[in-house]
């Protein structure tokens, strides 16, 4: 596309692409933006290199003339969009490209690859947090992902609202509190299970977590507490009839005096399966494969679309696939008490104001530099459990069911 822009001159012109969902992941009631501070981060290095152009070149995917275009890449255009940790619904504007057509179609690979993954993982794990009902939750998953993927996941895990995570690059890179427990091979190395939990409390102390059920979950447990003593911090169960075994695992510790000592539960978790666990003495949640997959979702399902060349509308018309041309703004609006009740996003325009409104789009990146006042991670968690509070309490439901709130559109033709 650069290629043939370039010979015809449409590479110029200034052009708004805009990202968003046409429809939820089915059984979803609202999706999470997650991912726009690692995409910003990652548009400042997004470059092309004297090798990487000169593959392009000499395979043939592109001309001389495009080729010395790429190797002076730079963005030099505008993004705007969703806070990160902002619910979106069907037609939700949730990132506007502005810049010349050739700057701007370059972005989409990148934009859609972080922010679809992000996003999936965040309205999961955010789903989850809701099922486990005020109750710690740790990420797990790095071992069912992709080695970057699993960085990326770790991070969207805990804007949602999760507690730490296993991914101690994660903790590096983004200042995640980080947890874990050892596994069944550590257990199974040493000649007996006592001695296996002795020399995990002699190197880590009685604060860590003792995985009990490599043998016999009971007599584990016994084990555990015989070495750590009452006080030891946890115990992690990984398999089993997991609602049975928290009640007859909190049971046996209470009767050992263990009564602070916390059950923490892993083994293929989603928020149904935590949800069934609410009433049972689960202290802490470890979630793994769900998460980092999305629980069936493993793509916010947004797309990269063209809505306006040279302050004109444009209008892509396929069926099924309609868009609505033109620059969209966009308000969440309010009831008096904080409930959110309708989203409205206006084509080429703003909204009419009305008390309550929040406006849902803020700048990115201007001139190609990013902004110097975006939130921080901790912030975007922050924000994301607000919204998650502010919707009307239907939309937290696990089963199907219609968007949380409706979108209402104004102006553009479809």
């Amino acid at each position: 596309m650069v290629s043939a822009a370039l010979r015809d001159g449409t590479a110029e012109r200034q052009s708004v692409f805009e990202v968003f969902a046409r429809r939820l992941p089915a059984g979803r009631r609202y999706g999470v933006v997650a991912g726009t501070g690692r995409l910003v981060e990652l548009l400042s290095d997004f470059r092309f290199g004297p090798d990487e152009v000169e593959y392009l070149r000499s395979t043939g995917v592109v001309d001389d003339d495009t080729a010395a275009w790429l190797s002076q890449y730079r963005f030099t255009g505008d993004i705007d969009g969703y806070a990160e940790g902002e619910l979106y619904f069907p037609g939700s504007p949730i990132l506007t490209v502005s810049g010349t057509f050739a700057e701007c179609v370059i972005l989409e690979t990148l934009v859609l690859s972080v922010l679809n993954h992000d996003s999936a993982v965040a309205a999961a794990a955010a789903r989850m947090v809701t099922a486990a009902r005020g109750r710690a939750l740790i990420e797990m998953g790095s071992r069912r992902a992709h080695e970057e993927a699993a960085v990326a996941a770790a991070r969207a895990a805990y804007l949602a609202g999760f507690s730490s995570t296993s991914n101690l690059a994660a903790g590096r890179r983004y200042g995640i509190p980080t947890a874990g427990t050892a596994a069944h091979a550590f257990t199974l190395v040493h000649d007996d299970e006592p001695a296996a939990f002795a020399s995990q409390v002699a190197a880590l102390g009685k604060g860590t977590t003792l995985l009990v059920d490599t043998y016999d979950i009971s007599r584990g447990i016994r084990n555990a507490i015989a070495v750590a003593g009452p006080d030891l911090r946890a115990i992690r169960i990984d398999s089993g009839d997991l609602a049975v075994l928290a009640q007859q695992s909190r049971e046996l510790l209470d009767s050992l005096g263990a009564v602070d000592t916390k059950i923490v539960v892993s083994g293929d978790l989603d928020e149904y399966a935590i949800a069934a666990l609410a009433a049972e003495p689960v202290d802490v949640y470890g979630a793994g494969t769900a998460v980092v997959t999305g629980s069936g979702a493993p793509t916010g399902g947004l797309v990269y679309k063209l809505v306006e060349v040279d302050g004109r509308p444009v209008v892509k018309r396929s069926e099924h696939k309609a868009t609505v041309g033109g620059r969209k703004t966009a308000v969440r609006r309010h009831k008096p008490t904080g409930t959110a009740t309708e989203e409205v996003v206006v084509s080429r325009g703003t909204p009419p104001p009305e008390p309550h409104d929040r406006p849902l789009q803020r700048p990115f990146v201007r001139g190609g530099e990013v902004v110097d006042d975006l939130p921080t991670l901790e912030e975007s968690r922050d924000h994301l459990r607000q919204c998650l509070i502010s919707i009307p309490w239907e939309g937290l439901k696990l089963s199907a069911g219609d968007p949380a709130i409706p979108v209402t559109m104004i102006g553009g033709s479809e």
